[in-house]
Formats: structure tokens, sequence, C-alpha cells
């Protein structure tokens, strides 16, 4: 169970915490875990201390430290990691996460690992034609708020803004790195005037259809998951959104084989570790199973040899996932390359390590010729 849902569920049947101790204790779970597998051998005091100093440089917890400890207690991270690592001479960052050699190329190790150590930021993206509106309800509720691009917002983690403007209407809740996979339907768009149909085959919560339907002016979209209830959430969510337009259906890509020979553009957001995204989720530096990583890599290669047999001459496939390791990523892209015969088209490591946001992974395939 996702630590999130769990403290939900832990509060709901634990009513005598008030807002502020909620607060607490799911700021502290989320900083114990933030450690890894570190600091294993020590007292459980002594890894939610050492979480605390590393992972909040707010004066909330200044009682846990002496003056050794407050002496050193910087706002830069990197400085306050070095004197963590002072006290305990042993503390490796591959505690901390421990599949450093199943990284994929270009991801800068300890720059990445120690980004745990920071809570990543909330994104929004504003939708087309509500710039002017979305950004004056922000100024006027006085929310603390950077405009990172043209349609690109940041904002603390913990801002409410479902109070201040309208989800999936006038702005979607998507990370920095998912909104820079719009880069990718460009180079669709930029080459088919006409009506594109496109299907998300792996569609979950949608968010990679919106961001499509948004920037492709003449759309024909085609949403499908393996589970119902995924569908039934994102036909409310598309309500919300005032997309009325589209085609829906449940498969299971890893069986028997749909013909999608008339899409001009296939997004395969695949099912992946998320190892990109454990900022979010810290639990996972825990209590992932390392194994795990070969059996995505398994699912995502029965998922692409489902789909891409079936390409249309000068369609795309766009391959996305939201991990940093390599079996996911690169190794996957050699597969299709090779067996396939697709040509790349756009390929690029969204790091968002150092930016408070998810690192994905993204590549866009065109087919020039038939595949055996």
């Amino acid at each position: 169970m996702p630590l999130a849902a769990f403290l939900k569920q832990y509060f709901a049947e634990n009513k005598k915490f008030g807002s502020k101790d909620r607060r607490y204790i799911a700021h502290v779970c989320y900083c114990y875990y933030r450690l890894g597998h570190a600091l294993k051998e020590h007292a459980f005091e002594v890894k939610v201390q050492t979480a605390l100093f590393l992972c909040d440089d707010s004066d909330d917890w200044n009682i846990l430290y002496d003056a050794e400890w407050m002496n050193n207690k910087s706002g830069v991270l990197q400085k306050r990691i070095d004197f963590i690592r002072t006290v305990f001479p042993d503390l490796s960052l591959q505690d901390i996460f421990p599949w450093v050699e199943e990284l994929s190329n270009g991801i800068e190790a300890q720059k990445f690992i120690t980004s745990h150590f920071i809570q990543p930021d909330l994104f929004l993206r504003i939708r087309p034609g509500n710039k002017k509106n979305v950004l004056q309800k922000l100024t006027g509720r006085q929310t603390q708020f950077k405009q990172l691009s043209n349609d690109c917002i940041s904002l603390p983690n913990a801002t409410r803004v479902d109070d201040i403007v309208e989800i999936d209407k006038e702005v979607v809740v998507q990370d920095f790195s998912s909104q820079r996979v719009a880069s990718f339907l460009w180079e669709v768009v930029g080459s088919e005037p006409a009506v594109v149909r496109v299907w998300d085959c792996c569609a979950a919560s949608g968010g990679k259809s919106i961001l499509a339907y948004d920037i492709i002016p003449n759309i024909d979209l085609t949403v499908s998951d393996i589970r119902p209830t995924i569908i039934q959430n994102l036909k409310k969510r598309f309500e919300r959104a005032g997309i009325k337009n589209y085609h829906s259906f449940i498969t299971n890509l890893t069986g028997s084989r749909r013909n999608t020979a008339d899409f001009k553009l296939i997004i395969c957001d695949a099912p992946c570790t998320g190892s990109g995204t454990w900022g979010r989720t810290p639990e996972q530096l825990c209590f992932f199973p390392a194994e795990q990583i070969n059996e995505y890599a398994a699912l995502q290669e029965k998922i692409v040899r489902s789909i891409i047999p079936d390409l249309s001459i000068n369609s795309y496939f766009l391959y996305i996932t939201c991990s940093v390791f390599k079996k996911e990523n690169e190794d996957m892209v050699e597969i299709i390359e090779e067996e396939f015969s697709l040509e790349v088209v756009k390929k690029e490591l969204l790091k968002g390590y150092g930016l408070k946001a998810d690192s994905m992974f993204a590549v866009l395939f065109v087919k020039k010729v038939k595949s055996s």
C-alpha cells in the first residue's frame, strides 16, 4: 500500500489526531523513508533525527539537535550531507538507492540520489485559453508560485489549488517532466496537418491523453487500459476536461493483439517501476524488490511486441516511462530498433532532479519500412 494511502486510512481510524498532528506525523514518515536503507544498524530515533536534519531545513525540529548539529544546520543540502557523513563515516549514498548500476545512461548518480532528500514541487499545466484567468486567480489568493514556461507553473507541494482553480478544466496537475513530453507530440503535429488518429494504449489517469488533446488540433482520440475502474475514472476526468469525442475500450496488451494500422500515433506510457518518481513515494526506497526491474522490463517488451507489428508506414510510436533504469529505457529502444526497424525521431532522458520534479524517459519512433 502506498504510504499516502496508508496514512489516510490510519488517520481515518484514529480520529484523535488534529490537522497539525497529521501534518507532522506524515512529514516524519516521509523523511524517514527518504533515507532508504541507510543507517539500518542504528537506533530508530537516530535515523529519524538524521532524516529530519537532512530533509527539513526549517526550525520546527531544532529541539532534537545539540550545539554541534545546530552549528552545521545549513540551508544548503550538500553541507548538511557533508556534516552527517562526518557523524556517520559508514554512511553510503548507495545505501539510500542500492540500484546505481541499473541507472540509465546520463543519470548523475550522486545528484539523483541526494534529490530524494527534497520534496518535489507540485506542477500545473495551464490548458489552452486559461492562462490569464488562472494567473489572476493564483495572484488574487496570494498563492506562492513560479511560472516556468508559458503554461507551466510550480508551487510548493502542499499547496491547496483545487479551491482556487478548476482542476482538469483550467489546469491539469502534471509533473514538469511529463509536460515536456509535449515536445515529442509537436514532432507529429508538424508533419501531419490533417486529422490525427491517436491511441493512448496505457492511458491510466489520462494525463498524456489530455496533453495530446490540447496540442493536436484535429485529434481523433482513443484510450485504453487493462483496468475497468481506470477507464471509468478516466471518463469522469474527461468530462471535467470537456473532452467528449473520444473512443475507449478495455484491453490486455500482453494478450491477443488489436489491429492498430489506422492510427497515426500510438502513445505507450508503459507500466514501469516508477523509479523516477520515488521522490514523491520514498517508501519505495525501502520496500522496492530489485527483481521487479526485470519483471517490468519483460512486461514492457510484451506490450511493445503486441503493438508495433500493426503500425502502418509513416506512423509514430511514442514510448514513455517514469523510470531511471536502463533495462526499461535504453534496452527497450535497442529491441525496438533492431527487431522492428523503427527509426528514432527524438529521444530524451527527462531529468527532474535538480528541478524538484520527476525523472522520465521518452522516445518517438517512426515506421519507415515494413516490419518483417
